[in-house]
């Protein structure tokens, strides 16, 4: 439940920065990243806690960059005066992946992430 806390605050956070950042990612109204990064904090938790584990961190790095490019991608769309084009959207998932790197390998460390138990036949 804390990793979903975290993603609340660093995915809008996320948003917000891309924009700042990105020419070609403008939100119209200053709630949209908000929205939209409320939406990520949940797809990405979710996806966390269905594949995050030690020997899955990568893949699921990878899964949260394109989950993200998409979302922002397609997202932007319903919003009012909003732009973000496909290249946006990836250099944004590609931000956003980055904070996933340290989320992981935090959640990871501390133990948040259940483990696989491993069966021994011996």
């Amino acid at each position: 439940m804390t990793g979903l806390v975290v993603k609340l605050l660093v995915c809008p956070i996320g948003l917000f920065l891309a924009a700042w950042i990105f020419p070609n990612v403008d939100f119209g109204y200053w709630y949209q990243p908000i929205i939209l990064g409320v939406v990520l904090a949940f797809v990405g938790y979710f996806m966390e806690r269905i594949m995050l584990r030690e020997e899955t961190n990568w893949l699921s790095t990878f899964m949260d960059f394109v989950a993200s490019t998409v979302i922002v991608y397609f997202g932007a769309m319903l919003f009012a005066d909003t732009e973000v084009t496909f290249l946006g959207a990836i250099l944004t998932g590609a931000l956003l992946a980055v904070t996933e790197i340290f989320q992981h390998n935090w959640l990871l460390d501390s133990g948040r992430v259940k483990k696989e138990t491993v069966v021994n036949d011996s």
